[in-house]
């Protein structure tokens, strides 16, 4: 029988069909083509609407299909990653309240800030693990401040996931680990947070039934099952958010283990088992895909939402007639550190490693005489290397230090110049694996649904293409570089 793994992005909707007996990939497929709309009805903001993420579920579902000969009724398990963080509100109809509220949306960054003050900072560390910072439950908040008579509509509030969930079953659930990663979650009770419900007045009935992540999380619903001819014992049983649910496709499951990708935001994602929190808050940590009271596993994640954005906007708007390859050719033809040009990436709202600052994005030390769009290239790849670099170094502080970094074969890391100067300043081999979100999903959703016994048997597999490893004949000047962006960025920061 067959599985399917939905990841859910800002910019795409992926899908994977995989072979629950074989272990094997069957059809791969992304739908739109062109990055789906981000609305930005005020500067800062960034809000979708979910109702246009189901549509394209059934897209990529058709586009899916179309690759294979294999038959839709043959369909059992749903797995479905998403991105992180953001607000969907239904009615009591199951009907959508506003537009979500995403993961690259800073409204709600002062709401946040406040509540991490008069809860108790020491409170929250400790039992939250995190800051209610620029996350779910300070976007809910946002709502029931600023939009009143919105918010005495809303019944039930869910992440994007939970929606999907919900539009494939009819059932309204979610699970530990999306409620830790919204700041709802009690680490030390392992309960919905009384603290952040008390705190914002939120109504407990609010937050719908806790599901296991790999378990049966609903049946698929019969006008479900008509319109995408799924086998009628389909069910959902996979559901992660996108940096635990990579790390997961990865085989990142153990303590100590680091994931990464780079995508529209860049992520470092490691797996610890004690509840380990940063007191600068530059990393976030949240339940990990297999994390239970008796057996923790929490992935501590670093996010930067200014990468693969920025390389797309400089492509977009100083190079649109090249692809990424010839791009790449570019900056291989300056040398380390872009002939003293410095890049920071940080254009795409508040940076939570930065202390939920909106510094922006900038070139700076740019001279006409000495640059042209190579070294404006090569500058662009190394400053968003050099700002995952500085995101590791934090995450040394809760015990993790790299000597592998785990990464999938469809993101930056495709980039030599990225890749390199991130193993050269800290010394970790780049593992890229063939595998995607999509497939850990699918995989998920197998195990889930008890298609496979053995989670390790899903790896079985794996695919490693390539190993990238440090630059040790110019290592000084990578150090140099990354030297000289760090004191630029840290007079910002201040």
């Amino acid at each position: 029988m067959l599985s399917i793994g939905y990841d859910l992005g800002s910019s795409a909707v992926k899908a994977v069909l995989f072979d629950n007996v074989t272990k094997e990939v069957k059809a791969t497929a992304s739908y739109p083509e062109k990055e789906m709309v981000i609305d930005a009805p005020k500067e800062n903001w960034a809000e979708q609407h979910p109702e246009d993420w189901w549509i394209n579920i059934k897209k990529v579902t058709d586009v899916l299909f179309e690759k294979t000969t294999e038959k839709r009724s043959n369909v059992v398990a749903i797995g479905i990653a998403y991105q992180m963080h953001g607000l969907v509100a239904l009615t009591s109809k199951g009907k959508v309240v506003r537009p979500a509220i995403i993961w690259c949306d800073s409204r709600a960054v002062e709401i946040g800030n406040r509540a991490f003050k008069k809860i108790g900072e020491k409170q929250c560390l400790e039992a939250m693990l995190n800051s209610p910072g620029n996350f779910t439950a300070s976007k809910l908040a946002w709502v029931k401040e600023n939009e009143p008579e919105l918010y005495k509509t809303i019944a039930k509030v869910m992440l994007p996931g939970d929606y999907l969930a919900y539009r494939f079953t009819g059932k309204i659930t979610t699970t530990n680990t999306g409620l830790s990663e919204g700041i709802l979650w009690d680490f030390q009770k392992e309960e919905l947070s009384r603290d952040i419900v008390n705190h914002f007045e939120f109504e407990k009935n609010l937050f719908p039934e806790i599901k296991p992540v790999f378990s049966n999380q609903g049946c698929v619903s019969s006008e479900v099952i008509h319109e995408f001819g799924f086998n009628t014992n389909a069910m959902v049983s996979y559901r992660a958010g996108d940096q635990p649910n990579n790390a997961f496709s990865l085989n990142v499951l153990k303590s100590g283990e680091i994931a990464a990708t780079g995508g529209t935001s860049g992520v470092v994602y490691g797996v610890v088992n004690q509840l380990k929190y940063d007191n600068k808050q530059r990393v976030n940590t949240f339940a990990h895909i297999n994390h239970t009271a008796e057996e923790r596993k929490l992935g501590v994640l670093l996010c930067i939402n200014g990468a693969g954005s920025a390389y797309a906007w400089l492509r977009n708007n100083l190079a649109v007639d090249k692809d990424y390859f010839e791009l790449e050719q570019l900056a291989e033809s300056v040398e380390v550190g872009a002939n003293g040009l410095s890049f920071l990436p940080f254009g795409n709202g508040a940076e939570r490693m930065l202390g939920n600052k909106v510094i922006g994005a900038e070139y700076r030390g740019l001279q006409f005489t000495k640059h042209g769009l190579n070294h404006m290239v090569r500058a662009c790849l190394e400053g968003i290397a050099f700002s995952f670099v500085y995101g590791i170094y934090a995450m040394k502080d809760l015990g993790l230090q790299p000597s592998v970094i785990k990464v999938g074969n469809d993101n930056m890391f495709q980039s030599d110049v990225f890749a390199t100067t991130i193993a050269t300043l800290t010394g970790a081999k780049i593992q890229i694996k063939e595998t995607s979100g999509a497939v850990g999903a699918a995989i998920g959703a197998a195990y889930g649904s008890g298609e496979i016994k053995n989670l390790q048997d899903a790896f079985v597999k794996e695919n490693i293409v390539k190993t990238v490893k440090k630059d040790s004949v110019n290592i000084q000047k990578y150090e140099a570089a990354y030297k000289q962006w760090l004191s630029i960025l840290e007079t910002k920061i201040k």
